[in-house]
């Protein structure tokens, strides 16, 4: 006998459980580690953010455990969303996220389809060598990749974006000091560091799609481009919003490229909300300003994320039409 089947009967033979009270107790362990690492942090930012906690008054206290209860921070009550709401700084930082999100999400589907497309192509040869050199960027450290991408959009000269411009005899371009040109930056760093997971569910979903589908549509006479509108994408849809609504989701968190880029700038033009709600809480030293605006972002991922899935019926599971 394994040792759960020895547990699960040893629970049994409490008198006051049943089994399907037994089999709650195995998911303690699961519920106790997500409680501890992440629905504490969460509670405890939520307490931050009715507070006029900083580094002044938050380490403030004596003992290790003062800074659990806030140490010498001040319960402001909603003063701190007030402020953030009010700030044309915080709806500036909100207004950039969401066209990052927008840009950076119908970039990704277009590369993703038009890769996807290709290795999935009969007339195609060395597939396999090619899907496994697509998901080379997956294995690569994030900081990484967007440290070689910050080289290429370098303003100066010997940039290698600039480098090609010159060669094509375009000038160059103050890629980092220059608001669009930095924003355009972004969403090709963001592209390239999400295209993979893209291209893996658009691959999935083109090999499901039936021949005979095509074969039909061919019979009745309907060209590459007809088939891709009226067969192929049709049946792709529901994978392909899967995988943007968590994309997008990703995108709005998005802070190691506008950061790592230029810090969000010029002038704080480009700060995405995280690296705003970043630089409030550590640049500035406003903790509990900071984590007004952690909880503000984190209400609109979820309600972006509810509304997508409720509104794309993706509950319902992405195989079904």
């Amino acid at each position: 006998m394994s040792t759960v089947s020895r547990v699960a009967q040893r629970v049994e033979d409490v008198p006051f459980l049943d089994k399907r009270d037994a089999s709650l107790l195995f998911v303690l362990p699961g519920l106790f580690i997500f409680s501890a690492f992440m629905l504490f942090p969460i509670l405890y930012l939520i307490g931050i953010s009715f507070t006029d906690a900083a580094p002044s008054n938050l380490f403030a206290g004596e003992g290790a455990l003062s800074v659990l209860t806030f140490g010498e921070a001040t319960f402001i009550g909603i003063e701190n969303y007030i402020d953030v709401l009010t700030d044309p700084t915080f709806w500036n930082s909100f207004g950039v996220t969401w066209l990052f999100v927008a840009t950076s999400v119908t970039l990704k589907i277009a590369l993703s389809l038009g890769i996807a497309l290709v290795v999935t192509g009969d007339r195609v040869r060395g597939k396999r060598i090619m899907r496994s050199l697509i998901i080379l960027p997956m294995g690569l450290p994030a900081i990484f990749t967007i440290t070689v991408w910050r080289g290429i959009f370098s303003s100066a000269q010997f940039g290698l974006a600039n480098q090609v411009l010159s060669s094509l005899g375009l000038g160059t371009v103050s890629w980092l000091s220059n608001r669009w040109m930095a924003f355009l930056a972004y969403n090709i760093t963001e592209a390239w560091l999400a295209y993979p997971f893209m291209v893996i569910i658009t691959v999935s979903a083109l090999q499901d799609v039936p021949d005979e589908l095509h074969e039909a549509a061919m019979v009745d006479g309907a060209g590459y481009f007809s088939r891709f509108l009226h067969v192929t994408l049709p049946s792709v849809k529901k994978p392909v919003l899967f995988a943007s609504i968590l994309t997008a989701a990703a995108s709005f968190q998005q802070f190691l490229i506008p950061y790592v880029f230029n810090e969000g700038g010029p002038a704080r033009q480009n700060e995405l909300i995280v690296v705003y709600g970043y630089r409030e809480a550590l640049s500035f030293a406003e903790y509990g300003r900071g984590a007004a605006i952690s909880i503000i972002a984190l209400v609109f991922i979820g309600a972006f994320m509810w509304l997508n899935v409720k509104r794309g019926r993706l509950a319902d599971g992405v195989s079904d039409a």
